[in-house]
């Protein structure tokens, strides 16, 4: 298992609380020297090609890049539906802070071959889409106008709900970045049924009492960024009456669902969570 101080220290870089040169000077500190560092590197940074558990060929799936009216103009995203079934229900994927990367377009596989039509918008779409290198997808995460982002996915589910092989009913799934933004989501669309926020920042209390959705919260174990959060988020939620479940992964590091990140990859957790998620929207989506 790796160290919980150099998590900590990629977290504090990925978060731009240190720049990169200062981020690697105490990484070797910590490593024991330059070399163990830079060895460290692939382990840390998310690797995309590590990962793929739904080939982006299946012949089960029909797949494809398309554009959406939002906010800020037409914006990019990856849709994924099984071939052969007319009306499904909708998830909106939401994703990590590395933008639409492989993997996302992975996990939006694996939910449309659930049964699900899968919809994973590009949030950096309004600032050139995201990048090649996905280390400097956090910095442009920054960038992004809050309300409008939130706008654009507002739009995102307004866009499931009434396209043509839905059955309108919508539910929506975030990881890490993306677990805040679908809890902002629960307050601000009324037209989602169903959230599922895998360790994600939790909304305003006074925010809860809008939320309509019914809400399968996910946490990781060790995550001092976002835990402290909770106990306020779970009395607002009980107080407001919603409909929720919250599952804690013990011993499990933020992100541990993505599976292209050695360092986080928690497999049995993971598996867990998604049968749960995948459970969840069955039951509250499909009619």
């Amino acid at each position: 298992m790796m160290d919980q101080k150099i998590i900590d220290l990629y977290d504090d870089y990925t978060r731009e609380l240190i720049h990169r040169r200062e981020f690697l000077r105490r990484l070797g500190l910590l490593a024991g020297g330059t070399a163990a560092a830079l060895a460290l590197l692939p382990i840390l940074e998310n690797s995309g090609a590590q990962a793929q558990i739904v080939s982006k060929d299946d012949p089960r799936l029909g797949t494809e890049y398309i554009k959406y009216p939002g906010a800020t103009g037409d914006i990019r995203a990856y849709l994924a539906r099984p071939k052969g079934m007319e009306k499904l229900p909708a998830v909106l994927v939401i994703h990590e802070n590395r933008g639409l990367v492989p993997h996302i377009e992975d996990v939006s596989r694996r939910i449309a071959l659930e049964g699900f039509l899968a919809l994973a918008p590009d949030a950096l779409t309004p600032l050139g889409g995201t990048p090649e290198d996905q280390e400097k997808a956090p910095a442009l995460i920054q960038k992004l106008d809050g309300p409008s982002t939130l706008q654009n996915y507002i739009a995102a589910v307004k866009f499931l709900k009434t396209h043509p092989v839905s059955n309108g009913k919508v539910g929506a799934v975030g990881f890490c970045w993306g677990g805040g933004m679908a809890n902002q989501l629960a307050v601000h669309s009324p037209d989602l049924s169903a959230v599922v926020p895998y360790y994600g920042k939790q909304p305003a209390t006074e925010d809860v009492p809008k939320i309509k959705a019914a809400l399968l919260i996910l946490y990781a174990g060790i995550d001092p960024w976002i835990n402290p959060g909770i106990p306020a988020f779970e009395a607002a939620l009980k107080k407001a009456s919603v409909d929720y479940k919250i599952f804690m992964y013990e011993g499990t590091q933020h992100a541990f669902n993505n599976d292209t990140n050695t360092a986080r990859y928690h497999k049995e957790a993971a598996q867990l969570a998604w049968q749960r998620t995948i459970a969840f929207f069955k039951e509250k989506l499909k009619k």
